[in-house]
């Protein structure tokens, strides 16, 4: 299992890290409009944030999303041990949705698989749906995902 580097720690955010998640979410190109930061977990490092994913909540099922690490602290493990983290904090159904196979590959190494349209909640299905047409429609390589265990 990975470790934090010396002087980061994870902890659950707080109403002050709104401005910073939302840098990082937007940096990444992610969706903006679900930011909760009740959601989110971030690690910080010398007392900056320099990573954040978040718990979004829907009916019987969590979704993992806005997983975001600053491009000078990639390659030290942070997405992974946030990732871990994240995972042991669901007590639900865990899905998630991301681009590409480089993405996939990396959340299949903790336990995730790819699911159909059909095999997603109908909650996440209606969350989802603007993404399946793009998948469709061959725009995005969208690629959803069902926490299985490892």
């Amino acid at each position: 299992m990975s470790v934090l580097p010396d002087g980061c720690i994870i902890r659950e955010a707080k109403p002050s890290d709104i401005w910073s998640i939302r840098f990082l979410v937007l940096r990444a190109k992610l969706d903006p409009t679900q930011i909760r930061w009740q959601q989110f977990w971030v690690i910080e490092c010398s007392g900056d944030i320099v990573a954040c994913g978040q718990l979004r909540e829907y009916s019987g099922v969590k979704e993992l999303g806005s997983l975001v690490v600053l491009p000078t602290w990639r390659k030290r493990g942070l997405g992974s041990f946030l990732t871990r983290h994240l995972i042991a904090s669901c007590e639900q159904a865990l899905y998630l949705e991301c681009l590409g196979k480089r993405l996939a590959n990396f959340y299949s190494r903790f336990g995730f698989h790819p699911v159909t349209w059909e095999e997603l909640p109908r909650s996440l299905q209606s969350k989802f749906r603007i993404s399946q047409l793009a998948k469709t429609l061959r725009i995005f390589p969208v690629q959803f995902m069902h926490y299985r265990g490892s």
